[in-house]
């Protein structure tokens, strides 16, 4: 059976190449990603997940669809990527001396209709940031199309001092629910 990556995301298929999966097909989901009212940052990451992973499998015969969204989860409040600088920035302060959570909702839908879904969390902790290392980081324009304004595999990673939790949750995509879920539709890996 095929399997199509729901993901336009470079940081996913290089995670996924590290466990031997490389997608047949990449095919980006264009759905509204805007929370819904009152929607926690674990139901949203694992709605936007679902969704995607369906919307492509009503399009695609015989095939899997893997399908994620990561959020960063400041109590209830869901920062998602950055849109401008100004966000980038009060993304920053906020997370900045204390500590977060990183949600990634990965789903797995079958074209036959079936899917599944899991959310994977993991805490951060960000140092308290000075004013010149949040303008360096700024600066480093690293933080762009990351959600939370912040790239741990990146330069930002002297910031964090601590997680519990996967580290490829953080990234984009939890290695270990990804694997489950592939074993969990017979996928061969």
């Amino acid at each position: 059976m095929r399997l199509i990556l729901a993901s336009a995301s470079p940081r996913r298929k290089d995670l996924l190449a590290q466990i031997g999966v490389v997608p047949d097909a990449i095919i980006p989901a264009d759905i509204d990603e805007t929370p819904q009212r009152d929607e926690l940052p674990r139901q949203y990451v694992e709605r936007l997940a679902l969704s995607k992973a369906q919307h492509i499998a009503s399009q695609e015969n015989d095939a899997l669809i893997l399908a994620a969204d990561t959020t960063v989860a400041v109590g209830r409040r869901i920062l998602e990527k950055p849109t401008d600088e100004a966000e980038a920035r009060r993304f920053l302060a906020l997370i900045s001396g204390r500590r977060h959570r990183v949600m990634t909702g990965q789903a797995l839908a079958a074209s036959s209709g079936n899917s599944r879904s899991r959310v994977s969390t993991t805490q951060v902790a960000v140092k308290r940031l000075s004013a010149q290392e949040v303008d360096w980081y700024i600066a480093t324009g690293e933080w762009q199309g990351k959600a939370g304004g912040y790239s741990i595999q990146g330069a930002f990673a002297r910031f964090i001092p601590w997680i519990n939790g996967s580290y490829t949750n953080v990234v984009g995509l939890d290695l270990a629910d990804t694997h489950a879920l592939l074993m969990g539709e017979g996928y061969a890996l």
